[in-house]
């Protein structure tokens, strides 16, 4: 049975940084590509990041480009998301998801995790 499960969320000043991580049992986890979403309370589940299988490639929404880091540790089967340089708008409940493909597209993840809060305040 697949497990996935963030942890890291909470409540941070603007400007602040924060770390997710996300751990992943019942599959082989370099075989997937991984992925961080968010969604905000009214809005549409979006892509934040991903990361292609065995820590290739990763992509970014613009929105954070610059400011989040994703990597991955094979060895502690982990996804994590470092995030620097927090804004209110960064306020949402943040998944990880893993799939066959590394896109910033929901529908293409199988498995996701039931999510950690991140709210930032101003």
């Amino acid at each position: 049975q697949v497990q996935v499960m963030e942890s890291g969320g909470g409540l941070v000043q603007a400007g602040g940084s924060l770390r997710l991580s996300c751990t992943a049992s019942g599959l082989t986890f370099d075989d997937y590509a991984m992925g961080w979403f968010r969604q905000a309370p009214g809005k549409e589940r979006e892509g934040v990041s991903c990361i292609r299988w065995m820590g290739g490639s990763t992509y970014y929404a613009d929105s954070v480009k610059g400011r989040f880091t994703i990597s991955r540790d094979s060895a502690k089967n982990t996804l994590y998301l470092q995030m620097n340089s927090l804004k209110p708008e960064d306020t949402a409940m943040y998944y990880c998801a893993a799939g066959p493909f590394a896109r910033l597209i929901p529908r293409v993840y199988n498995y996701w995790g039931q999510g950690t809060q991140v709210t930032v305040s101003s």
